[in-house]
């Protein structure tokens, strides 16, 4: 399942949102999305578990708790078309 993660410090690194979720279960990816031409974080972010279950539960706990100073939003991404 992929998750959606938003309101994210500007400070926070993918690694971070690996290790995050990375306690809830497995994740086969974390990232934060940057601009592609200043390189800064756009303040949001995607992690991608490999079990449903896992990651239901990591979007419950996880939502609106701090992450770097920052409440962040952590729901369900839309399915992609």
């Amino acid at each position: 399942m992929t998750i959606f993660v938003s309101k994210l410090n500007n400070t926070t690194q993918s690694e971070e949102l690996l290790r995050m979720f990375g306690a809830f279960g497995s994740v086969s990816s974390a990232e934060v999305m940057v601009d592609k031409l200043t390189g800064r974080s756009r303040g949001f972010g995607f992690v991608e578990m490999d079990s449903e279950d896992e990651a239901t539960n990591a979007i419950e706990q996880l939502h609106n708790s701090d992450m770097n100073g920052m409440a962040i939003t952590v729901k369900k991404a839309p399915k992609r078309t």
